[in-house]
């Protein structure tokens, strides 16, 4: 998407204040787990205000004991079949997944806005409450980007799923929805000398930034690339600084949630699963290729105090 294309639909969401104008799904479900060699299932989510939404089912690979289950909550774009690299690696690693499409997305019901499409997260984790491969095993929510937006809101919001989890994961995620417009606005020239009382428009109250300080209890790691272009660096600085510990911050490269196209943050999301409480993420940031680079450094086993 260019830079000019970005700032329009910035001034379009400034100018109306519509929360669905976050939203850009897709009904073209163009490639499923199978394309990944991956076991899955459809499974069908009802919410509370009867909307059917889609998901898969990703078992872990057979003859691999399983290590928990993760909720995946995908971003703003297209649909859950455009976000399958946030997930596919995880069954190979012992993790079950279930990833879902939210209301308007893919073959799911309805139109995504909030708050209506909280209720699709509570549709997911309350599938997994009833789902008999889950009992007993860690629960991890990983979001990217506006899905962990929504992520973080809706746990502040709910206490008692805060409880459930074993770990929360989240990868490019913007603190703020009015900075991130602002930081958008400031790229092109039309937008450029507006960008501030512009960006006073953008519905700001659902943001993370707010939400994350009732975070307790679950670990958190955030990953933020350096390269990001959408949601600034500094933004999820900021979202860090908000939450309480046990937290961890790890910096990557790349571009905006393709983290896990990179064999070393795989490898740092399975170490910190391992132990969440004092993982203490990977120090020696100058070792690790961008993600042109074929090669992939080994993640650094030495440890940095955490924060």
């Amino acid at each position: 998407m260019s830079i000019l294309r970005l700032a329009i639909l910035a001034l379009l969401v400034s100018l109306s204040g519509c929360s669905s104008l976050l939203f850009y799904p897709s009904p073209d479900v163009a490639i499923t787990p199978k394309r990944a060699s991956l076991e899955y299932r459809d499974v069908t989510l009802t919410t509370a205000d009867s909307v059917k939404l889609a998901g898969w089912w990703l078992p872990a690979k057979a003859g691999v004991p399983v290590k928990g289950t993760v909720l995946h909550l995908h971003g703003n774009g297209g649909n859950m079949a455009w976000h399958l690299g946030g997930a596919f690696w995880l069954p190979e690693q012992g993790y079950q997944v279930l990833m879902i499409d939210y209301r308007g997305y893919g073959n799911s019901e309805g139109e995504p806005s909030l708050p209506a499409i909280y209720r699709d997260i509570d549709a997911a984790f309350a599938w997994l409450d009833k789902a008999p491969e889950v009992q007993g095993k860690p629960v991890i929510l990983l979001g990217q980007s506006l899905g962990g937006a929504m992520a973080v809101h809706y746990l502040g919001e709910h206490q008692q799923r805060q409880k459930q989890l074993h770990a929360v994961v989240l990868d490019g995620v913007p603190a703020s929805y009015r900075d991130v417009a602002r930081h958008t606005l400031s790229n092109a020239w039309l937008t450029w000398p507006l960008q501030v009382p512009l960006s006073w428009f953008v519905p700001d109250g659902d943001s993370a930034i707010r939400s994350i300080p009732r975070l307790s209890g679950a670990p958190v790691l955030f990953f933020h690339s350096i390269d990001d272009t959408i949601v600034p660096l500094d933004n999820g600085l900021s979202l860090y600084k908000a939450a309480p510990p046990p937290k961890v911050f790890q910096l990557t490269r790349g571009n905006h949630v393709e983290t896990f196209g990179e064999p070393v943050w795989r490898e740092v999301m399975l170490r910190f699963l391992d132990d969440p409480q004092r993982f203490s993420g990977l120090r020696r940031l100058a070792e690790v290729p961008n993600s042109s680079t074929p090669e992939p450094a080994k993640a650094d086993s030495t440890q940095q105090g955490k924060q």
